[in-house]
């Protein structure tokens, strides 16, 4: 899957026009499949495939019609910054946003509203660029209905906009779980590497299917082979028969992810 004038093309195909996506046999999703990385830097090995002018954002959304925002896990940001980077980008591009670890694995889910709240203040400040918010739990946060449910109410309380969560323990992969995100409106990430095998497919929300490839077999540095991106490009196609497709590649420690 190469990703070129911010089209994305799969396979030996013809061009497809601005905002549309060419699949096999020269056929046309009206899906949109966006395909990323976590960050938008741009590693010296893959320099050759962005224009030279600009900031690193600016380079990169000129090739690629999405980004995961992951520096919001560590930090805040003034409003001013989500502001630069909304101006910086095309008017068709998206961030997600993945949540603060304050709310996701200090507090586990149990934070107070008003961590939750400001955390939703800042980022409206994407305006329309805004995606998903990536809800990433620790691997070891097991699946409790009533904690969970109190989490996904209060932000759906305050938030209409797309959500998905990363479980990783394997607590949270079965009906029960899956029926409660599908009633909040929230998508399960299909990751790899999968810390259950059901892991590894998108679950909830049917509609929205987000894909967080890691590296595998060494997490954040190892590159996925082209017998395995060409599986993906197929699996992605068929997605976005149905489903709004992100596809985010976050192994970036060796640059592999710009590349893939």
């Amino acid at each position: 899957m190469e990703v070129f004038g911010r089209t994305t093309v799969i396979g030996d195909m013809a061009d497809a026009s601005e905002g549309e996506i060419a699949i096999c046999e020269g056929h046309l999703s009206r899906q949109p499949i966006r395909v990323g990385c976590a960050g938008w830097n741009i590693p010296r090995e893959g320099a050759a495939h962005f224009t030279s002018g600009g900031s690193h954002l600016q380079r990169y959304s000129q090739v690629f019609n999405c980004c995961e925002i992951n520096s919001s896990f560590y930090r805040p940001h003034k409003y001013e910054t989500w502001e630069r980077w909304a101006r910086t980008v095309p008017a068709d591009f998206r961030f997600s946003v993945k949540a603060p670890r304050t709310i996701t694995h200090e507090a586990a889910l149990n934070c107070a509203p008003e961590v939750v709240l400001a955390f939703l203040n800042q980022i409206s400040f994407l305006g329309d660029k805004l995606g998903p918010i990536l809800i990433q739990l620790p691997p070891s946060l097991e699946f409790e209905y009533s904690r969970a449910r109190r989490f996904l109410s209060l932000v759906r309380e305050n938030h209409s906009g797309d959500m998905v969560w990363e479980p990783r323990h394997c607590s949270w992969f079965h009906d029960r779980a899956d029926d409660l995100l599908k009633e909040f409106q929230a998508a399960r990430v299909a990751a790899d590497p999968a810390c259950v095998p059901a892991a590894a497919w998108p679950g909830g929300l049917a509609n929205l299917a987000y894909f967080r490839l890691h590296g595998s077999p060494r997490m954040y540095y190892s590159a996925y082979t082209d017998n395995y991106l060409g599986m993906l490009a197929a699996q992605l196609v068929n997605l976005a028969t149905k489903s709004r497709v992100w596809c985010v590649f976050d192994n970036t420690a060796s640059g592999y992810a710009i590349q893939n």
